[in-house]
């Protein structure tokens, strides 16, 4: 096991040497104040046209960190291990896309205050929702902390948004196999949170298993959302099975009456289709189909975090844009901080099939570079297929979250 300093060491040497040493495409340079000539450019001002800033809430921010405050964040020895090289890199990236401070205490706390000055450089009004993550557990309820990915205290997210009312919301995370979820779901509920997240593969839960019936319940009487990840996970690491994020799994919540966001509109991977005999389709065939049934109209959603990283398929993006019919139920989230993760994102992709125009292109190569928020946006705010783009309903996500606006 690498220990903690051994982890700052090797963030200053993927930090400072790979940027040194001129692979500018591949470590996010963490640049701030954002030029003028960005800040005021015509696509860039164009981007925010039929939209109130203060309705504009990015629906999947993730929390990261090492644990290095009372934030109680948790990571798995793996991500701290050479032995694991390739969790242990893959952390770097995220705190590197984070630009988190190389300084035992404050890694934690740098990667919110680098979330707060992205704000800085979007209107007033506009705000995060911060994911907490709960660990895994098993089926007896009992709690997984060595087999877990990472864990992020609802308490942690609580306090952020707390602290930042004008810029912060927070999603809580519950595992519902935990003998006390309904009881925490009512708590969160009261303190405020917006969501419940979930990544089923990664915390080990079964979104079909009966148990889950009591906690479903509990969510649809509260009318609490549940945020969970659709389709195949790549970012994390698991402990339950990966068919667990297939989206037929979701339909005993959708019975239950829970209004359900899948993650990414399971836009990665294939699943089994068990309604014809569980041979193998795309999960974003599955999801579609769920879309399409009436009887999912008004529970149903699916947020577009991550569908512009490298590993989508254009088509699908394509085809996400070209369903004016789903615009009404579908979220916007960034996923941050992934779009700081410049290898993740190949913008000459999109202009190849005809999703992006060259100048847009150009304009969003320097943007990602100082403010990865608000380069997502902007980004998806030009996206085009069959001449039109994505409404500007996608992106007025607070109506969905706060009901009084609904």
């Amino acid at each position: 096991m690498i220990t903690r300093r051994l982890f700052l060491a090797g963030l200053g040497l993927f930090g400072g040497g790979m940027t040194g040493c001129g692979f500018p495409r591949i470590w996010n340079p963490c640049l701030s104040e954002l030029p003028q000539s960005l800040a005021n450019h015509p696509l860039v001002v164009s981007a925010w046209e039929g939209l109130d800033p203060k309705t504009v809430w990015d629906g999947h921010v993730h929390i990261a960190g090492v644990g290095d405050s009372d934030s109680g964040i948790t990571l798995a020895p793996e991500m701290n291990s050479l032995w694991h090289p390739s969790q242990y890199v893959q952390r770097m990236f995220y705190l590197n896309a984070g630009c988190v401070q190389n300084q035992s205490g404050f890694i934690d706390k740098s990667y919110i205050w680098r979330i707060e000055k992205l704000l800085e450089g979007m209107p007033p009004g506009v705000k995060v929702m911060l994911l907490a993550f709960d660990q895994a557990y098993d089926e007896l309820g009992q709690p997984l902390p060595k087999r877990s990915a990472f864990f992020v205290p609802n308490d942690y997210a609580r306090s952020l948004a707390r602290l930042h009312p004008d810029r912060f919301e927070w999603v809580a995370s519950i595992h519902p196999y935990r003998r006390d979820a309904i009881a925490t779901l009512e708590r969160v509920r009261v303190e405020g949170a917006r969501a419940i997240k979930w990544l089923p593969p990664a915390m080990g839960i079964d979104p079909a298993a009966h148990r889950c019936q009591p906690f479903y319940r509990a969510m649809a009487r509260l009318d609490m959302p549940l945020l969970t990840h659709g389709g195949e996970e790549k970012a994390v690491r698991g402990v339950g099975r990966p068919e667990w994020g297939n989206p037929l799994r979701l339909r005993p919540a959708l019975e239950a009456g829970v209004r359900v966001i899948v993650a990414h509109c399971a836009s990665l991977g294939e699943d089994d289709d068990s309604d014809h005999g569980g041979r193998p389709v795309s999960s974003f065939a599955l999801f579609t189909r769920m879309m399409e049934h009436s009887d999912h109209a008004g529970l149903l959603f699916g947020d577009i975090s991550a569908l512009t990283l490298r590993n989508r398929d254009p088509e699908v993006v394509r085809t996400i844009i070209e369903r004016k019919d789903w615009h009404h139920r579908l979220l916007n989230g960034s996923d941050y901080p992934l779009p700081g993760v410049i290898p993740l994102i190949a913008l000459e992709k999109f202009v190849h099939a005809g999703l992006l125009s060259r100048d847009a292109a150009s304009l969003l190569e320097p943007l990602q570079r100082y403010n990865p928020l608000l380069f997502d946006f902007v980004l998806k705010r030009h996206l085009v297929a069959g001449g039109q783009r994505l409404s500007p309903s996608v992106f007025a996500t607070r109506k969905f979250f706060v009901k009084d606006e609904a």
